[in-house]
């Protein structure tokens, strides 16, 4: 059995097609309200921080989208020591920054746009990137470093007290 025509298409005693009533229109956003929240998306030239693996913690570059849970990574090595591999996405957290590159770009061109747009530095410079830097600084300590460290919070706690006492 077919379904029947809209009710505003039936022939009406005389009429040929009536128009239609005068419902609401309903116009789409061109981009969702879900759309919205999300600003890092899976793309070539999207700086990545590696999270997992014997990588972790290095800086990598989306090269290339294998399928849809696996990229093509490059550092370049000799710029943050991550060789060109396929990886996870799982494995890697997306930055804000994004590099001007070609789909299956060479190192050697990626390697130019990094320097050119001088990605690596911005990203030291956010707050993300100065959260890793302290990061691998206190993993870097020795332990006469955490004793100064130590000491010197005794005096700047010694000198808040004294300045609480005089008020």
């Amino acid at each position: 059995p077919r379904a029947s025509p809209p009710f505003w298409l039936k022939a009406h005693s005389g009429e040929q097609n009536p128009p239609p009533p005068d419902l609401p229109v309903l116009r789409r956003a061109r981009f969702s309200s879900a759309m919205a929240m999300f600003k890092r998306f899976v793309e070539p030239g999207r700086l990545a921080l590696i999270t997992y693996g014997p990588c972790a913690g290095k800086m990598c570059t989306i090269v290339d989208i294998v399928d849809q849970q696996r990229v093509v990574v490059d550092g370049p090595k000799d710029v943050t020591g991550v060789q060109r591999h396929m990886m996870p996405i799982r494995r890697l957290s997306l930055t804000d920054f994004t590099v001007g590159i070609v789909r299956g770009a060479r190192e050697k061109t990626l390697r130019k746009a990094l320097e050119k747009d001088d990605i690596l530095s911005k990203f030291k410079a956010t707050s993300w990137g100065k959260k890793i830097g302290a990061r691998e600084a206190r993993a870097s300590m020795t332990d006469f470093d955490r004793f100064k460290v130590q000491m010197a919070k005794k005096r700047r706690s010694k000198a808040i007290k004294k300045v609480l006492k005089k008020k």
